[in-house]
């Protein structure tokens, strides 16, 4: 996720500029709760990642790719398909998306920006609706690449719109409650000796591995709308001549 994070910083700066990236960066770390202290980590993650050279780009690309590379193993668990070179194809089938996270990223940090206006007039219903729904609409794109691509899955294109955006709303909404979690005032080091970096990356591994879970289940509910709609049509086309002797 840090290297995903630190090339979409990169490529929106390229894309606007670093002081903009850094400017509205700054504007969604005013939304985010102090108590864990969120926003200081958002503002260091978008000084490291609109200050990145070309080597540390580079860099960052390689433990980048190894996330292609454990969702096409982790979802090729759940289907009949033999593949070869799992980890290369997973590989390199994520790497064209990062292209695309400049434009997930800056329209992102413009609605963050637009939820700071709406706060500070005092819509909450507001601020949480443009959220959510910004959210979702960003997670479309990597969820569709992820599954129709990376995957490897053989599914329709009704199936996969359908059970993309299922997943994207309820990944969109989790992540409010993650928002909702870091408002918490907890001590994240006190099962850790006091050590509270062990507590917070013990904490968002724990999200992580709920949002991934999230990610599996709305696959399986994909697949599952993916057969019943080809035994629709296979019923569908047989109709008549399917009763003949």
């Amino acid at each position: 996720m840090v290297p995903l994070l630190l090339v979409a910083f990169s490529l929106t700066a390229l894309l606007t500029s670093a002081e903009r990236v850094r400017e509205l960066s700054d504007r969604l770390a005013q939304l985010l709760p102090p108590e864990l202290g969120a926003p200081g980590a958002l503002r260091t993650l978008a000084e490291a990642g609109t200050g990145l050279d070309l080597l540390g780009f580079v860099l960052a690309l390689v433990p980048l790719s190894f996330y292609g590379e454990g969702l096409r193993r982790a979802l090729l668990r759940f289907t009949p398909r033999q593949d070869r070179l799992t980890g290369w194809r997973g590989r390199l089938l994520a790497l064209p998306l990062v292209l695309a996270t400049p434009l997930l990223m800056y329209p992102l940090l413009l609605a963050a920006s637009a939820m700071v206006d709406l706060t500070e007039q005092g819509s909450a219903l507001g601020t949480v609706a443009v959220g959510y729904y910004s959210v979702l609409f960003a997670l479309t794109v990597p969820l569709l690449w992820g599954f129709g691509v990376v995957a490897a899955g053989d599914l329709r294109w009704p199936a996969l719109v359908s059970g993309v955006l299922f997943t994207a709303a309820c990944l969109s909404g989790f992540l409010q409650g993650f928002a909702i979690f870091l408002a918490l005032p907890l001590a994240l080091g006190a099962p850790f000796g006091g050590l509270t970096v062990v507590g917070a990356v013990v904490a968002i591994s724990l999200w992580l591995f709920l949002l991934h879970l999230v990610v599996i289940a709305g696959w399986l509910l994909t697949q599952s709308l993916d057969g019943r709609l080809r035994r629709g049509a296979q019923s569908s086309s047989g109709g008549p001549e399917s009763d003949r002797p």
